[in-house]
Formats: structure tokens, sequence, C-alpha cells
């Protein structure tokens, strides 16, 4: 994210003085813990870092005991943490102090709005455009949750230190409770025991909601829809920002993903957000005391008054408190029905909620005992469940059911002169019920291609209609697979024959999509994403797994069949592939029930590793190009899913110029890009980052959908024939030593912790597809997280300096000053450089080098100077290009920060590789080992966006 686009002139100042005093009570819970000795070495180490004194700092962590490393791993694990929520808590100062004296900054809506509101069009693209964050199941956030608990106590106390200052809170109470915390941080294991399961990656990320996203959504959309109202554009239901969720349906490489997976994850997010709703009813319930002594009321609130249990003799004369009653109660009978988890696609209710009843307990999901209910409802759960049993105060069916209510209630004051009573909690709880239903984030499904073919090979072979599907040419395979989506009914599922246990559990999980969709609204699943789609058959094979539980029909699709083309090859193909789709009168149905949109995901993270930076980078614009044009073609609406992750290793960046930076008209009113790891919790972990970040996101996208830049009319000629070259070179420069040097396998393998990584407890999947001994199956996040590391940040630039190198020496003085004008006049490639900046200056090639010796074989240790010398000479083309003498020049703020932090994830990497060399000699036991784990999330949290 751009911070340096939001700061004011004493930020440096501020951050400066916060740090220390966190840092000063750090230094006094480490002196209470250690040894005079020990608690000096620490000292010494801090001013041996910050002077890079990188021979000093390796001579005294060798001298290290193993059991000194176990509090200094975590005083230098902690020390960027705490820097973090000094620079968070800053970000959301400005934020507020920004909007607050209406200060403009890069991506503020308003001004958005106003440069919008001059255009023709401009009520149509408000009200169709939607922004989805998608937050993956791919944790690289390396801390536990009860880290994270922590870390938003220190950030509220925090946030009251200019009240501190100002004598508003008491400064000796403020600094103890400040202190209480950073104590506990220091004893709490900051690594888990146990591996993550799916279910705790679910229930992690829903924290993200109640602290930031369904506040700062709510608050976003009201802006959104009020400013657009100042310039007389009146939108009817827009919504600029909605969620996505993979946690519980991404079951590529992930054999622990299941229909009950899919299941909770559905009924998680549903509880929160019915709690969510069923709070701000309490709020309202409070609020609303009017009486029918001096005002009026409509008889439909009336009504539900009646129909409300609330019968206190001081609740008579206020029938709005009992209307909000009735509905409350409604919505608790809405929560125990669909936590009873019994339910089916017909609605009958669960024999628990009797059961419960009968024994006077709380009611329990099966697969986690989870109490249906929330501890605070615990008193009414008697009178709930009778309710329930008797039907007196029947469920919701619907969300819109809900709304409708509300509106009943907005209409009444509205009818009775209370315009200014409908402001505030009432008019967001209306706003948020629009948002997120009762689903609260759209779930992907997503599955392997070769698993959907499987699958379909024994349907077929179990119908006695294909004997060996897997062995047809693709010709014969679609011509097979349309016939049986067009011309035969059967269930092919339907059959007597034994399944495979792959079979059995595919169809389990379409069927519970199926049900949630019934039951929850049909936004709780609206994507299945086929990864490394290369053919039509991969999408119509989707096609009938869809069809098998009723969710495709010869009409029409509840769930839409996104490909994902991930590989260079994968893209290359991926115009025929579409152009053949989008050909089908089948798809072409299918497309026209999804409003003429066709979602297309786009892999950048295997990409990146399979072509390095610059070529996944290139093919990506290319192929967006190519894939719009197809669209306009079929008259299709395509859209995209960009599988971006949160580095540029994996395809990451800031946000802001990531999406102005893509090709015109790739943009038709939708993007979507994936969330993750740690990157969740930098942008979203409150609720002013939140609402700044999503702000962020929908400025970016209007401003690319309607603004025309210089560049759009330039690229196809010049600019295009410069990249397509420096990026074939560059394609080849990476295959050669990474694919083509027989050595780069045992180099990576042996100069980084990949193998502490990968049995580090960072999430619920396997690091690789199939086996960890290969680099074309490992899984793209331990690939990037062991490079950032060993401090090498090898995916974000190798092959760009010698590439452009080449280029620049065909005519130096010429060729230089283009690239240059492309810099300043592309937006595209400006943020392909920018990017590529900020990842040479995460990185430190003196600790890499020290890595390299980890290496036994002296020819294996030479891939580093082979790293080396490209890395210097990146650099320098990089600096070349921009026109700068050092990195970071145009981002002051990330300088800064890494000014402030570096030297203390430095003294990490030297830990760390003390205890690898002392984990290869056999000289740490099992327990000792987890300190690899502790180094590892410190320099993750110091770098911020590491995998």
């Amino acid at each position: 994210m751009s911070l340096n686009k939001l700061e004011s002139h004493n930020n440096k100042e501020v951050i400066r003085e916060e740090v220390t005093i966190l840092t000063d009570l750090l230094a006094d819970v480490t002196r209470n813990i250690l040894s005079q000795e020990t608690f000096e070495k620490i000292f010494t180490m801090k001013d041996l870092a910050i002077r890079s004194d990188y021979q000093g700092l390796k001579e005294i962590v060798q001298d290290l005991t193993t059991d000194e490393m176990v509090y200094i791993s975590r005083y230098f694990s902690i020390l960027p943490l705490l820097i973090n929520i000094s620079e968070d808590v800053d970000l959301a100062y400005e934020i507020n102090r920004q909007n607050n004296i209406d200060q403009d900054y890069l991506g503020k809506l308003s001004t958005t709005i106003d440069l919008m509101s001059t255009r023709e069009d401009a009520a149509e693209i408000l009200e169709h455009l939607n922004i989805v964050p998608v937050l993956t199941a791919h944790p690289t956030q390396v801390q536990r949750k009860t880290m994270l608990d922590l870390t938003n106590h220190i950030h509220n106390l925090l946030r009251q230190h200019r009240d501190v200052k100002s004598g508003l809170v008491n400064k000796e109470k403020w600094y103890k409770n400040l202190r209480r915390y950073i104590e506990i941080m220091m004893q709490t294991d900051m690594i888990r025991e146990k591996k993550l399961k799916v279910t705790n990656e679910i229930t992690n990320v829903m924290e993200y909601y109640n602290s930031s996203f369904l506040q700062a959504i709510t608050n976003l959309v009201l802006e959104y829809k009020d400013l657009a109202a100042a310039k007389g554009i009146e939108l009817e239901n827009p919504k600029p920002i909605t969620m996505g969720m993979w946690i519980g349906g991404d079951r590529d490489g992930n054999p622990f993903v299941t229909a009950e997976t899919l299941r909770l994850s559905a009924m998680v997010q549903s509880e929160v957000i019915l709690n969510h709703y069923i709070d701000k009813i309490s709020v309202l319930y409070r609020t609303f005391s009017l009486s029918t002594n001096m005002s009026e009321v409509s008889p439909a609130v009336a009504e539900m008054a009646a129909r409300s249990d609330d019968t206190s003799v001081y609740r008579e004369n206020e029938p709005y408190r009992r209307a909000f009653h009735y509905i409350q109660s409604r919505l608790i009978q809405t929560l125990i029905y669909l936590k009873g988890g019994n339910f089916s696609a017909t609605g009958h209710k669960s024999n628990l909620l009797e059961t419960a009843l009968e024994q006077n307990t709380s009611l329990k999901l099966n697969s986690n005992d989870k109490e249906i209910i929330p501890n605070y409802l615990q008193g009414r759960l008697q009178d709930a469940l009778a309710d329930f049993k008797k039907e007196r105060v029947p469920s919701y069916k619907t969300a819109q059911d809900f709304k409708e209510d509300l509106l009943l209630i907005r209409e009444s004051l509205l009818e009775n002169n209370g315009e200014a009573l409908i402001t505030g909690d009432l008019t967001e709880l209306i706003q948020a019920v629009d948002i997120f239903g009762f689903f609260l984030a759209s779930i992907d499904m997503r599955q392997d291609s070769s698993v959907h073919e499987a699958c379909v090979a024994e349907l077929l072979a179990a119908a006695n209609i294909v004997e060996d599907y897997s062995s047809l040419s693709e010709e014969d395979k679609c011509q097979v697979l349309l016939t049986q989506l067009l011309e035969d009914p059967r269930i092919l599922s339907a059959t007597h024959t034994k399944k495979s246990e792959l079979l059995e559990k595919e169809l389990a999980i379409f069927e519970t999509a199926r049900e949630l969709k019934d039951v929850l609204g049909e936004e709780v699943i609206k994507q299945n994403i086929i990864s490394h789609s290369t053919s039509v058959s991969d999408l119509l094979e989707l096609a009938i797994m869809l069809k098998e539980v009723g969710l495709i029909d010869e009409e029409q699709a509840r769930v839409q069949i996104v490909p994902l083309f991930e590989t260079i090859e994968d893209l290359d193909n991926s115009c025929d592939t579409m152009k053949k789709y989008l050909s089908l009168p089948i798809a072409q149905k299918w497309i026209a029930s999804k409003n003429n949109y066709q979602e297309i995901m786009l892999g950048y993270s295997d990409s990146n590793k399979d072509g390095g930076y610059l070529s996944s980078c290139w093919t990506l614009y290319k192929a967006q190009q190519q894939l719009t044009a197809i669209g306009d073609e079929f008259g299709v609406k395509i859209t995209f899913f960009h599988g971006r992750g949160g580095t540029v290793g994996r395809g990451g960046g800031p946000t802001y110029e990531a999406i102005t930076s893509q090709p015109l008209r790739s943009i038709n009113d939708r993007i979507r890009l994936t969330e993750q790891g740690e990157v969740i919790g930098n942008k979203y972990g409150n609720k002013d980052a939140a609402y700044y970040n999503l702000e962020m996101l929908v400025s970016a996208s209007i401003n690319r959908m309607v603004t025309r830049k210089k560049s759009d009319t330039h690229t196809s000629n010049k600019y295009e024939q410069i990249m397509d070259q420096v990026v074939g070179r560059s394609y080849q420069i990476y295959r050669d030593l990474v694919f083509g040097n027989e050595r780069f396998y045992d180099y990576f393998f042996e100069s980084s912790p990949i193998k502490a990584i990968s049995s580090f407890n960072i999430g619920s999947r396997p690091a690789a597809r199939k086996t960890i001994t290969e680099i074309g199956g490992l899984r793209a996040i331990p690939w990037v997280f062991s490079w950032s590391q060993s401090r090498v940040m090898f995916p974000g630039w190798y092959g760009v300096g010698s590439s452009f190198k080449e280029y620049i020496d065909q005519d130096p003085e010429n060729n230089l000053a283009f690239l240059h004008k492309m810099y300043k006049q592309w937006p595209f490639f400006k943020s392909l450089l920018s990017n590529v900046d900020m990842v040479l200056s995460k990185s430190n090639m003196n600790i890499a080098f020290e890595y390299a010796q980890l290496c036994e074989d002296k020819e294996v240790q030479d891939i580093f100077h082979i790293i080396l010398d490209e890395w210097q000479l990146t650099k320098d083309v990089i600096l070349a290009i921009e026109g700068y003498d050092d990195l970071l020049e145009e981002n002051h703020y990330l300088k800064d920060s890494l000014d402030y932090r570096m030297p203390y994830f430095n003294v990490l990497n030297y830990i760390q590789l003390e205890l690898i060399k002392r984990q290869r000699r056999g000289e740490l036991s099992a327990d000792q080992e987890r300190l690899i784990h502790i180094t590892i999330n410190g320099i993750a949290t110091g770098l911020r966006n590491s995998g």
C-alpha cells in the first residue's frame, strides 16, 4: 500500500517517539527475564546491526548458547512487530485527520466521484462497479491468533498516546497497561505447536470481519452513495465492495478441504453476520425509546410490536422497542436453525433443537462442539428454543425478509416526521444487509482440472458410455461431454456402481454447495475455479460435475465456471481455449444467465515461478488485452480475477498502482483479487486501515475504467516491441538458471530454510502439490517465502537486469532514454520497475552470501555469484532507467520504515543461520529446532510482505 501517499511531515518524529516508548518497555521486560550478561549481548548485537558490522554480528551469534538464543530470538522478533504496530496506528490517525480536514490524497473517494460526475455514463458505472478482495487459503500469516490479539491490544493502547500526552488519559496507568501486554507477548508462544487445520483458518480470518470489514465496508458503501447523490447521481443498490473467501472451498492440493469444511465455512460466516445483526438490533432496541404518547407508529410496525414477547409493562407505549425485540427474536431463530447443521435442501428442522431443549443444554455442532449461539444470548436460549418449537416466532427464510422488516420501521419513521432518526445505526444496518445478506462473503470452490477429469472418466465408465475417457482426443472429449450436457438427462452418479473415494468426496462437496445456495442464497457460492485449465474439455468436465447435483443445466448455471490460467504456456494458449468455449451455444446460455459476464482467473505465482518476474507480468498483461478483445468479439464482458497474493514474487505490490496500470478496458465493472497472509493483517487489521485500502481499491478501479492515458494509444507499437524483446530474453535467462543449471536445485534446497518452512505450521495444506523434492511441484508460498528468508528475494527480480542491459547496449544513449520515457509515461512499466526497486531494497546480499555458505559443495555455492552479479546489474539498470541515485527514492515512507526495522531482522538472519548449522550438525533437540521457526516468524514480520 502506498503509505507514502498519505503522510504528514510529523509522521517520522511521531513514529520514532512511539517506537522509543515500545522498545524501552520491551527492554525493561527483557532485562527482568535474562541475566545481565545475556541482556548486554542484545544491545551489543543491536549496535552491530545498526552499524552493518556483519562480521562482528556473525562472531557474537556463533558464541551464543542455544538457551540464550531462545529469548534473544524472541526479542528481535517482537521488535519489528512493535514497529509495525506504531506505523499502523499512525496510518489510522492520518486517515482520520486528512478526512476531517478534507485534505486530498491518492485514492480519495470524494475526488474520484467528483471526476466521475461529469460523465454521461457515471450512474451506470457507479451502480454496477464491484470490487472483491478474496481472502485466500494461503496463510503466510505466521503469527498465532493469540499473538494477533495481543497486537490488537497494543494497537488500541497506542492509539491513546496522543490523549496521554495531552493529559486526557492517565499516563502511569497507560504505561502499566502497555507494559503488561508487552510482557505477556514476550512470554507467549509465538508459533503454533500444531499445524493449522482448515477450521482454524476459517476462525482466524473471521476475526477481521468483526474488527474491521463489517464496519469499514458498510461505511464505505454509504459514503459512496452519499457522494454520488451529492452530485445528483441517485444509485439504487450499488455494491462497490463485497468480500470473497477461499478458505473451506479451495481444495486444490489440500486433501483436508471436504464437504464438511465447506459447510462449516459457510455456517461460521453466517453466524458471524447474524451475530453482528443481533448486536446492531440490540443497540437499536436501546435507542428507539419513542413513546406513543408523543409519536405515531405505522400499522405494520404496530403489528410487529404486538407479536413481540417483550411484555414488560415498561414497554407498553414503546412499539419500536417491541418491534426490534421481535426482529431480534426472529434473527435468533434463524441462527439456531442454520447452526443446527442438519438442514436439507427442503429446509427441515434439526432434531438437535428438541434434544437441546429437553436436556436443557446448549446446541453444539457435531464437527467441533462450537456453541450455536453466543454466550451473551445464553440467558434467552430456552425461550428461543421454545419459541422455535412452537413456531411462535418464525425464522427468516431470506435476508430480504429481514430487510423488509427493517424497511417497515424506516417507513414508519418517515411517515411520522422521523427523518433524522433513520440516519446512523438503522441506515447502516439496512446497508449491511444489502452487502452481506446471511452469507457474509462468497465462497469460491476450486479444484485441479485433473481431479475433474478423473471423476468424469469414472462416471462415464460406470454408465457404460465411454470405457476410457482420458485416452480420447480433445475433440472427442468435447463431443462426449456436450452430448451428456445437451442430449442426455441422466444423472450419471445415480448408478449403483461402487464409487471411488475421490468421486464420493467431490460429489459430496458439490451437493453441499447446492444445499448452501438453497439455504443461504445464491451469492454464498458463485464461482468454481479450475486450476491448470488448458483446454475446453477442462471447463466442460466441471459442467458435468455441476450437472450431477443440479447446479447447471442446458439453460443456466447457478455457479459460474472459471478457468484459471497459470503457467506461461497456459496463458499463451488461453485465447484459443476461450474462443472455442465462447463459441459453444450452451456456454453462451450459461454466460447469459450470469448477466453476460465471464470471469477468468489469472495465476501470477505459478507463471512467475515458471518464467520469472518480467515474463509473468508481461504475459499476464497481454493475455488480458487479448481475452478482453475476444470477449468483445462474442459480446461477452470478460472480467478478471487476479491471483496476485501480497508479494512481488507472487504478483503483488502496491494495489493502487497495480490496478491503474492494467490494460485499458480490462476492468469491465468488476475485478477480483486475492489477499492473503500477513498482507491481510497489514491492510485490514483495523477499521481505519481497512477503509483506506478498500477506498483505494474502488478509486483505482474507477480511475482505470474511465481514464484514458497517453500510453493507451502508444503501447501497441514501440513499447510492446521493446517489451517483447526484453521479456523474451528475461524468460530465457531465468529458465537457464532455474531449470537449466543442474546445480540450482541443490543450491535452493541447501541455501534456504525451505525444509524448516515446509514443516512450519503456517497453513493447512502441504508445501508441494506432490513432492517437495522438485521445484516444479513446489507451491508458490514456500518458494517465495524461502527466498525472502535468505534475503535474496529472487523471484521478484531475477532476469530483469541482463535483459534490459542487452537492449540498452544495442544503442546505449537512445535506448536508455527511451526506457526512461516509458517509465515516465506508461503506468504499467512504472509499476513493473517500482516493484523491482522495492524488492531489491528488502534484499541483503551480504546476508544472502552467508546462506550460500550452507551449501557444502563449492560448485553449488558458486550459484550465488551468478545471482549476485545479476542482482548488482539489476540494481544498476533499474536506477538508470528510473533516473535515481538510490532505491526507494519515490517511497520515503517505506525507506524510513525499513531503516527502523531492518537492523533487527538482520540480526534474526544471523541467528537463523547459526541454528541451521547446529541443526545440520545434530546439535539441536527437537524442541530447540523450533527456534528456527521463531526466527522465520520474526523475519516475515519485519518484511511485512514475505510470502
